[in-house]
């Protein structure tokens, strides 16, 4: 993706959210940006999605953003963020919708 970008002529900033953590602000306004629920957003392979039983359909979208924020392993990644919208960078052609 980064290659994507850079070929497109596109300037932009890398966040790594384990070392600069999202904001619940910032998280809402991505999924608002994607149009997605917090749930669409879970990594459900990952060890804390099991561990807190976040298969169960029990949890508000606020719970859900908590626990992202609280572990951020459970956000799928990477997100590119251009303008009013945001994608979900895999597969990369969600990223060539952005450009």
């Amino acid at each position: 993706m980064d290659k994507l970008l850079r070929e497109s002529g596109i300037t932009y900033d890398k966040v790594n959210y384990y070392t600069e953590p999202l904001s619940r602000k910032k998280l809402t306004e991505l999924l608002r940006k994607m149009n997605m629920k917090p749930r669409d957003l879970l990594r459900k392979g990952e060890a804390p999605y099991k561990e807190l039983g976040l298969a169960e359909d029990k949890f508000s979208d606020s719970e859900l953003i908590g626990f992202m924020i609280e572990h951020p392993d459970l956000i799928q990644r990477p997100i590119v963020e251009r303008g009013d919208r945001a994608v979900l960078g895999r597969p990369t052609e969600n990223v060539k919708e952005l450009l």
